[in-house]
């Protein structure tokens, strides 16, 4: 028997086989079951996700002859071993007729084609028409099968198929029952691999079938098509070695030195690589395109640990690079990266396009690596010079506790002032329980100007929002803890965990154990409100302003118009 490749081998014989379309699945058989048929089904997406597969499927089921007791019914799972279901999948069966509409694509083979619809099924309960990629028609065949794609024979099924739906007619589209088809991802399509590959009794490297999958980008046609050559190239087994020889994968070791160097703030490192990257072999348009999988990888590392599967390849490396850089500088990378593939087009060459990419990831790393950020705005305050960043480290001793505590500060700190030097002292980096008098220093020489102290606290998300519309009401010190009361409008402000990351993030500036007590009430004096009545003003402002204004006087005398209020947009 010659040998036959995997991709016709293994194609799905029923429903229950289809592997990554549960969702089409369930709602095709539940309408076969519940005798619920449309007349057109059009089923989209890419390429090797089952369009074909699933038509054949589809026609076994409406006319398959399994026993007695169904065959004159329609079934949702086809026996696979009646004289229909075997002649449909042998591609001989003469009332299911398979078209491919890019070479058949004018309008007298339509016209030919759907002459023959009237006459009814010769061995069959229905006759169906599939067409492949039928958006390749002429506007004149879409036309000619408009009716009886609206009105058929009870006798006539059509299955479309297109992996562009976008370019068929809305008239088509409004007489079909649409079902998208999505790409099957790398798990589905590494687990249905080693399913084949244990029944075919051949070796196989888990890395080499996740490279494989990653290849297929989707498409399980093209997972097995590839399968079906690495057994060749490993010589009669998978081998991780012998996959990316096949697929032509370079080392990716340079990404790995970009981060390093990222990391070490090396520039001419990084140019160095940037240069390399021709004698590689390798496009820049690639290169990028690989430096952007790679920081999604070490996003999911930092977000959803979960997410990095045991088999997947480099796997310790993305987990090293997770640990050396903030969540923040990863998104920052990946944004930089996917703007420098968008704009390679645009710069004087390629090199220069890659180049500058890498040198805005450089340029756009934060200033303060391990500092503690709240140090910088009381730096600040004392008129030092943070544009310089070189940072001295010092100790101190906590005479009181008996504890070395450090800290990183500018280097400039002698130029501040002796009788200013007292605001700056040491501030622990670890929450620690303070004692009363440290509370009384740190929270009860604050000005109680809530307004400015949240608009220098490092909080983001549903802490940020929490702390803009809250009003301060009075603050508590205790002997180790100082409560903060708050009033809010609304209950949804404090859920998500909003009320514990403000604590700490007050803890950390103040330096004290700080616990915030909120209650549900109007609020009057919140960064919201206080915005909300400065742009009030403005536009009341400006309204007045265009109301006295001779040209725009003469324009509504002239023309009988009138202002709208607060149609007037104020540019910040």
């Amino acid at each position: 028997m010659p040998y036959q490749v995997l991709s016709r081998k293994y194609r799905p014989r029923n429903f229950d086989t289809l592997v990554g379309q549960e969702h089409i699945v369930l709602a095709l058989k539940y309408a076969l079951e519940k005798q619920r048929l449309h007349h057109a089904y059009l089923f989209t997406g890419s390429r090797g996700v089952g369009k074909t597969t699933l038509s054949r499927v589809m026609a076994k089921a409406l006319n398959c002859v399994g026993s007695e007791s169904n065959s004159n019914h329609i079934t949702a799972n086809p026996c696979g071993g009646c004289s229909v279901c075997i002649s449909i999948d042998n591609g001989n069966f003469i009332d299911y007729i398979e078209m491919d509409a890019a070479s058949n694509r004018g309008v007298e083979e339509m016209a030919q084609l759907l002459e023959q619809a009237i006459y009814i099924p010769s061995n069959a309960r229905f006759k169906i028409y599939m067409i492949d990629e039928v958006h390749m028609l002429t506007s004149h065949a879409f036309n000619s099968m408009l009716k009886i794609l609206e009105e058929p024979p009870d006798h006539v099924k059509f299955i479309l198929a297109t992996t562009d739906p976008k370019k068929i007619p809305v008239t088509v589209l409004s007489r079909c029952l649409q079902f998208n088809l999505k790409q099957i991802s790398s798990c589905s399509v590494i687990t249905y691999l080693k399913s084949i590959l244990n029944q075919e009794n051949i070796e196989f490297e888990s890395l080499a079938l996740s490279l494989i999958a990653e290849s297929s980008q989707g498409s399980m046609r093209d997972a097995l098509s590839l399968t079906d050559q690495a057994i060749g190239y490993g010589a009669g087994k998978i081998v991780l070695e012998g996959v990316k020889n096949m697929l032509g994968i370079l080392d990716r070791s340079y990404l790995f030195c970009i981060i390093n160097a990222l990391k070490e703030k090396n520039g001419p490192k990084i140019l160095e690589i940037s240069d390399s990257i021709t004698s590689r072999g390798l496009s820049y348009n690639a290169a990028l395109r690989d430096l952007g999988s790679l920081l999604h990888w070490v996003a999911l590392a930092q977000s959803i640990p979960a997410a990095l599967t045991e088999d997947l390849i480099e796997r310790e490396e993305i987990i090293r690079i997770a640990s050396i850089f903030s969540i923040e500088e990863v998104q920052i990378f990946y944004q930089i990266v996917i703007h420098g593939r968008n704009e390679l087009s645009l710069a004087p060459d390629e090199c220069a396009g890659f180049s500058m990419t890498l040198l805005r990831m450089l340029a756009f790393r934060p200033e303060f690596d391990c500092g503690d950020n709240r140090m910088l705005p009381l730096i600040k305050n004392q008129g030092v010079d943070t544009t310089n960043t070189e940072l001295l480290s010092i100790k101190q001793v906590d005479e009181k506790k008996n504890t070395l505590t450090s800290i990183t500060l500018h280097k400039d700190y002698e130029n501040i002032k002796d009788n200013n030097k007292e605001s700056i002292e040491v501030i622990p980096q670890q929450d620690e329980e303070c004692s009363s008098k440290e509370s009384f220093y740190l929270v009860s020489n604050w000005n109680g100007d809530w307004l400015s102290l949240i608009s220098n606290l490092a909080v983001r998300g549903v802490a940020h929002q929490l702390a803009q519309q809250s009003e301060f009401i009075r603050s508590e010190i205790l002997e180790k803890q100082v409560i903060f009361y708050l009033r809010i409008p609304f209950e949804t402000l404090r859920l998500a965990g909003s009320v514990a990351k403000l604590q700490t993030a007050l803890s950390k500036y103040f330096s004290c154990r700080i616990k915030v007590e909120t209650e549900i009430g109007s609020v009057s004096n919140t960064i919201i409100t206080t915005a909300s009545e400065s742009q009030e003003k403005r536009q009341h402002l400006a309204e007045l302003i265009m109301q006295k204004d001779i040209f725009i006087k003469s324009m509504v005398h002239d023309f009988n118009s009138k202002i709208i209020p607060k149609s007037l947009i104020l540019l910040e």
